[in-house]
C-alpha cells in the first residue's frame, strides 16, 4: 500500500483541483506485463532485486482472459476520451517467455480490439536472448517495434546481465541483435536500452552500442533515491559521477561528423533548452500518461517506482465499478505526474533550469518520511549535464547566427 504521510498520498489537494476545473489527461501509453519472470538475473533489476517484491505473488504468465480484459479496458478508455493514438508495449520479466504462439495471439487480439477506435503502435522490450526467426516473423506480421536491453560491450554486459547460473548473456543478445539488424528485419528495430554503470568506460560502451547500428539509444540512470542511493552516488557530496560519464558520451556523439544514432536523453534536453517539449519521463514537465497492467491484470503506475518502497506503484482506485483507467486518472499518484511544476519541491521551483530538468525521474525523488516532493537524488548530475549541453548548443547557435 502507499505509505501514509508521503506526498502525494497526503498533501495533494485533489478536491481543490476538481473545484477549479482541472482535468487529468487520459492514458495513452500502456505496458502489459505478459510474463512476470525473467530468464536473466540482472543484479540491479528494480523488479526483482529492490524494495518491492510483489512479483513473487504474480502468476508467471498473463492469462488469455486477463489480456483480453486489459485490451477491452484500454479500448473503452480510448473511446470515451477520444484518444487519437495509443502505444502498447509487451513487457516482463521477459515477455518472450510466453512463447511464440501465445505472443502471436496476444498481438493479433490487441490490434483487432484497439484499431477500430484508435491508432495503435505495438512494441516489445526484450533482453534479446530469445530473439529468433520465428519471433521476428511474428513481429513483422503484427507490425511490432523491438527494443533490446544491452549494457554495452561484452565485459559491460556480462558484469550484471547474467543467467542465474552466472554465465554472461552478451553472446546470446548479440546473436539476436544480428538477426534483428539484418536487412530482412531491420525495419522492426526500435533501438537499444542501456542501464548506466560508471565502472564501464563510457566511450567503449557507446561505441559498442553504436556498433549494432541502433536508430536510438536510451541511457537509463540506475534507480535509486535519497533513502537508497544509486551505486557510486553519495547525495551528501557535490560529486557528479553520472554527469561526467554522460558528458563523455555527449561530446563523442555531438562531435561526430554525421549523426550516428539518436540518444533520447540528449535529444530531450536539447529540445527542452530550445523551449520545445520533450518526450521522456526522465526530464521535463510533460504529463505522464502511462499505465501498467500487471500479469494478474492489476493496474499500476510505471514499475520503476517499485525501487522506492513496496506498493509505490499501486494505484488506489475505488471499488465502485466502471472502467479502472477512467477512475485511475484521479489517483493522487497519477495526478502528481500530470500537474507539472506544481508537483516540484520549493528547491526545484527556485532552480533556473527546473523546466528542463523537471526534477528528474519521479522515482529518483523519493525520501522516506517525505515522499516524492524532493529534488532528484541525481540533482547535481542533472544540473552539470544540462549546463554542459546548454553551453555546447548555445555556442553553436551563436556561431551559426553570427558567422
Amino acid at each position: 500500500m502507499n505509505q501514509l504521510g508521503h506526498w502525494p498520498t497526503t498533501g495533494l489537494d485533489v478536491e481543490k483541483l476538481r473545484r477549479i476545473g482541472w482535468q487529468p489527461q487520459p492514458f495513452a501509453e500502456f505496458i502489459l506485463k505478459i510474463h512476470s519472470r525473467c530468464n536473466l538475473a540482472c543484479d540491479y533489476c528494480y523488479v526483482y532485486e529492490m524494495a518491492d517484491q510483489s512479483w513473487r505473488d504474480q502468476p508467471k504468465t498473463m492469462a488469455e482472459r486477463i489480456f483480453e480484459n486489459s485490451c477491452q479496458t484500454i479500448r473503452e478508455h480510448a473511446a470515451r476520451f477520444s484518444v487519437p493514438a495509443v502505444s502498447l508495449v509487451f513487457h516482463g520479466g521477459e515477455p518472450l517467455l510466453v512463447g511464440p504462439k501465445t505472443f502471436e495471439r496476444f498481438a493479433r487480439y490487441a490490434r483487432e480490439t484497439l484499431e477500430p477506435v484508435t491508432e495503435v503502435s505495438l512494441g516489445i522490450q526484450t533482453n534479446g536472448v530469445l530473439l529468433d526467426e520465428q519471433f521476428l516473423r511474428i513481429f513483422d506480421g503484427s507490425r511490432i517495434q523491438v527494443g533490446v536491453s544491452i549494457d554495452g560491450d561484452k565485459r559491460g554486459q556480462d558484469r550484471h546481465r547474467k543467467y542465474r547460473r552466472g554465465a554472461g548473456s552478451y553472446d546470446d543478445v548479440a546473436k539476436g541483435l544480428r538477426l534483428l539488424t539484418s536487412s530482412e528485419h531491420r525495419h522492426l528495430y526500435a533501438g537499444l536500452l542501456c542501464t548506466i554503470d560508471i565502472a564501464n568506460d563510457p566511450i567503449d560502451t557507446y561505441e559498442a552500442l553504436v556498433g549494432f547500428e541502433p536508430p536510438a539509444i536510451d541511457f537509463l540512470l540506475p534507480h535509486g533515491n535519497w533513502t537508497s542511493p544509486p551505486p557510486s552516488k553519495d547525495p551528501a557530496t557535490a560529486e557528479t559521477p553520472y554527469a561526467d560519464w554522460l558528458i563523455a558520451i555527449f561530446n563523442r556523439w555531438y562531435d561526430a561528423p554525421a549523426l550516428e544514432t539518436r540518444i533520447r536523453l540528449f535529444d530531450d534536453v536539447i529540445e527542452l533548452l530550445l523551449g520545445r517539449q520533450g518526450s521522456s519521463e526522465s526530464v521535463g514537465l510533460s504529463p505522464i500518461r502511462l499505465a501498467v497492467f500487471e500479469t494478474d491484470g492489476t493496474l499500476e503506475q510505471v514499475d520503476a517506482l517499485k525501487s522506492a518502497f513496496a506498493g509505490a506503484a499501486e494505484i488506489q482506485t475505488r471499488a465502485d465499478g466502471g472502467n479502472p483507467l477512467d477512475r485511475a486518472r484521479w489517483d493522487p499518484s497519477v495526478i502528481a505526474r500530470q500537474i507539472g511544476v506544481e508537483a516540484l519541491s520549493d528547491t526545484c521551483r527556485a532552480c533556473p533550469i527546473h523546466t528542463v530538468c523537471g526534477a528528474g525521474h519521479y522515482a529518483h525523488r523519493y525520501r522516506e518520511g517525505a515522499g516524492f516532493r524532493n529534488p532528484s537524488v541525481y540533482c547535481a548530475d542533472l544540473m552539470k549535464l544540462i549546463r554542459h549541453i546548454e553551453s555546447r548548443v548555445r555556442s553553436d547557435i551563436t556561431t551559426a547566427t553570427t558567422g
